[in-house]
């Protein structure tokens, strides 16, 4: 790849990063990024489809596509909250960047201190690509609890012999510790009910089943917009555009609480640095186009981006943050 097109496919990046990249760049290590790909790459999303994590997959597959010039073969393997599909890449592909994974903040910041053991350090065994999403949960309830605010909510979940229950798209996922901290923060009881995904959560929610959840805003949006869900709040700092008159939980009269998810893109440690470089300069080329920041953020999260390092520190400190809402919860998986 001539040095010119290659300054030119950075945008998001910046000059001065693409130069220092290229500065770093061995002949060896040019070449194998200039060669790679060179087949088809699998891309292991580690849930079920239907949810917001296989939506952001199945639009990112149409660009890399494109971008790339290879097949991209999602391949969705759920299970053990993530755990799966992310010790797949971690433990079984090789490290040659031809196995993507979508990383979730469950299998890679609080999956530690959820399960009693695991076949797969994410600190270690996994390297990080790019972060791709920031987004807050809709605190949400069916429409036969006739419940409106959370201030309802929090009176119906404290009434003596409750059974308000909280589904959730498994353990250790956004919507199981937003959930947590929720009956943590207010001092009630709703029992988790953990599914294999977002997708069979909510197809409970509107069977009735289960009747409070806290969801990613945009695998909920549908059934918010035709009144199949109800909104209560927003986890974030501010109200999202998607539901401008939906409070946020501050609003709500629940000081202090916040709660953000997030995904990424990573591969098995010991990929090649040209390799993860050219999947990064590729995926924030994509972020920068304005036709596709649109419809990201219909999917209720920000464009984000960045630098690999940027998305490792990240990772560390969620770890901490939700490590220790994991330990303060009590919950373990076995």
């Amino acid at each position: 790849m001539k040095r010119s097109n290659f300054i030119k496919s950075l945008p998001a990046i910046g000059l001065g990063f693409a130069l220092s990249a290229l500065g770093a760049l061995t002949p060896v290590a040019a070449l194998a990024q200039d060669a790679y790909p060179s087949k088809p790459i699998r891309f292991i999303v580690p849930y079920p489809p239907g949810g917001p994590t296989d939506l952001m997959a199945r639009m990112l597959q149409v660009e890399l596509q494109t971008r790339l010039g290879v097949p991209i073969v999602i391949e969705n393997k759920g299970g053990a909250g993530g755990n799966l599909g992310s010790a797949e890449v971690a433990k079984q592909a090789p490290a040659d960047g031809y196995t993507l994974l979508l990383a979730a903040s469950g299998p890679m910041a609080v999956n530690t201190s959820l399960y009693r053991s695991m076949s797969f350090n994410p600190l270690t065994d996994l390297a990080p690509v790019i972060q791709i999403s920031s987004f807050p949960l809709v605190l949400e309830v069916t429409p036969k609890l006739g419940i409106k605010s959370v201030k309802e909510l929090v009176a119906a979940a404290r009434a003596p012999k409750s059974e308000l229950s909280f589904a959730s798209a498994g353990n250790g996922t956004p919507q199981h510790l937003a959930g947590e901290l929720f009956n943590s923060q207010l001092n009630v009881k709703m029992a988790h009910i953990p599914y294999r995904g977002a997708g069979p959560a909510l197809n409970d929610m509107l069977g009735g089943q289960v009747n409070v959840m806290f969801d990613i805003l945009g695998s909920s949006l549908p059934y918010l917009q035709t009144g199949k869900l109800v909104p209560l709040a927003v986890t974030s700092a501010r109200r999202s555009p998607l539901l401008p008159d939906v409070p946020t939980m501050l609003e709500s009269g629940i000081a202090g609480y916040e709660f953000t998810g997030w995904h990424g893109i990573a591969v098995r440690a010991g990929t090649p640095s040209a390799v993860i470089e050219k999947l990064n300069t590729t995926l924030n080329a994509i972020f920068s186009t304005p036709a596709f920041q649109k419809k990201w953020e219909a999917l209720g999260t920000a464009v984000v981006g960045g630098t690999p390092a940027q998305f490792g520190y990240l990772i560390r400190k969620e770890s901490v943050r939700l490590g220790k809402l994991v330990r303060d919860s009590g919950v373990t998986v076995d």
